[in-house]
This record gives C-alpha cells, structure tokens and sequence, in this order.
C-alpha cells in the first residue's frame, strides 16, 4: 500500500480532488421545484422555472462562487384567519380566506421578496386590505348569493396585481367562512333577519290577497254578465233560476239553520215550479 501510495501519490490526490470537486458542483433539479443559480448576490441560471429551456435534470455550478437556491414550484397557499371586516350594512364580519399561487418569475422573487415565506408576508396585508374593499362595498345578506362570486373575482385580479411585483402569480381566492361575531351583535343580527323577512311575507301575503281581491271581483263581473244575458233571452229561465235559490234557502238543512218545518198546501203558488208547466 505504501509503495502504491509513493508511485501513484499525485494521481490519487488529483481523482479525490475531481470527486470532492464534482459533488461539490453537481446538483439535481426535481420536478417540483426549480432552482436559480446565485453568482455574488445575483441570480444567472434557473432550471425547470416555467417556460425554462433547462428542465429537470442534473446540472453543475462553479463550486465556492454559485449557489443554488431552490424554490417551490407547485401551488403555494396563503391563509388569512379571523379577521374582522366590516359590510356595507355595517355588519362585523369574522372572514376565514385563503389563496393559492405559485411562482412563475423566481427572478423578481429573489430580487423582491427572497424566499418564497418572504412573498407570503408581502401578500397577506394585499389580501386583507382587497377583502376588506371589497367586502364593505356590499351587505352581509349579498354575500350568501351569486354576488359572492364577482367580489372574490375583484379580489383575486388585485391580488394577482400586486403579487406579480413579487414574481408569484394568484391563481384562486377563496372565502371558507363568513360568520358574524359571538354575542349580541350576533344576536341582534339574527333579530334584524327575522323582521326582515315577516316585513316581506307581510307584504307577499298582502299582495296575494289584493290579487285574489281583484280576480274575485272580475270573476264576480263574468259570471253576471253572462246571468244577464241568458236572463234577457228566456224570461221564464230568471223565474225558475231565483225559485230555485229561494227553495235551497228554505229547505236546505244544515249547521245554524235550525230544526223548523214549514207547511203548505199542494196548489201554493209558492210551489208552482214543483207543479211543471200549466
């Protein structure tokens, strides 16, 4: 081993030279992520960044002079919890958000923000002050409705905005939760909705029965109209039609009309329609 040593001393140092040398150049670049090689502060290299002719793969940088910096590239999530907001109707509001990126510019992340944390302590005041413009622009009751979906649209295009100064691109804003606060706000909420809505059926029920009003009366106003014609073409028609009201009236038995018996004789001219034609 000596004599090994003593011929072939500089050929060994030289191959341990070149393999400390190549583990110290050589790094991987995975497919979830993409890399920025940094030279004295400033970045001149990327792999697998989007659009990026160098994909995942191996590569090498200048040992003790590059560094590598590695950087997400899968969507990233911004949570934005409890936070008080509040509406047009000057309802307090507990909103629980969230947004999703990624980094589409590791360049001017670098340059701006550093690290990927860094670009989430820039966006999440932009992301409680767009929630905040918006939500106080409408009323705790529109917020249950389709309206919902246009207000998360502003606040995702603001949002995306600001966070392309930071090279990260917004791809949804979502709200999971909108709840009033515990308490007596909550309480006189609740009150405030209910008298809402009894105000609205009281009024549903008012126009309900001024429509049944009106179709009554017209259908009244037919039904004459079409008994004064028949009783202005057969005269004898009207004598038998209000003889017959005038029997059901007198003989019809029924709650309130009592145990009574009235008596008369067969040739009554009350009875005359009973009698038929003479």
């Amino acid at each position: 081993m000596e004599a090994l040593w003593n011929n072939y001393r500089w050929p060994i140092i030289a191959l341990g030279v070149l393999i400390i040398g190549f583990f110290m150049s050589a790094y991987v670049v995975n497919e979830e992520e993409q890399v920025v090689v940094i030279r004295t502060g400033e970045p001149v290299r990327f792999a697998n960044r989007p659009g990026s002719d160098y994909p995942a793969g191996l590569y090498f940088r200048i040992p003790l002079i590059e560094t590598i910096q590695r950087i997400d590239k899968r969507v990233l999530d911004l949570e934005m919890t409890d936070e008080e907001v509040l509406s047009n109707d000057q309802q307090r509001l507990l909103v629980n958000a969230y947004a999703r990126f990624r980094i589409v510019n590791p360049k001017r992340m670098i340059e701006r923000a550093r690290t990927t944390d860094g670009v989430r302590t820039a966006l999440e005041p932009i992301l409680n002050s767009a929630l905040r413009q918006e939500l106080g622009r409408r009323t705790f009751a529109n917020m249950l409705t389709a309206e919902r979906g246009t207000a998360l649209a502003n606040v995702r295009a603001n949002l995306d905005r600001e966070a392309r100064q930071y090279g990260a691109e917004v791809i949804d804003v979502q709200i999971k939760r909108t709840d009033l606060p515990s308490g007596a706000p909550l309480q006189s909420a609740f009150q405030r909705m209910e008298s809402d809505r009894e105000r609205e059926a009281r009024t549903i029920r008012a126009a309900g029965t001024r429509d049944a009003r009106v179709i009554r009366a017209e259908a009244d106003a037919e039904a004459a109209r079409i008994y004064a014609e028949s009783f202005g073409q057969d005269g004898n028609f009207y004598d038998f039609y209000r003889a017959m009201q005038s029997y059901e009236q007198s003989f019809a038995r029924g709650e309130g009309r009592g145990e009574s018996s009235i008596i008369l004789s067969p040739d009554n001219e009350y009875l005359r329609q009973f009698r038929g034609a003479q």
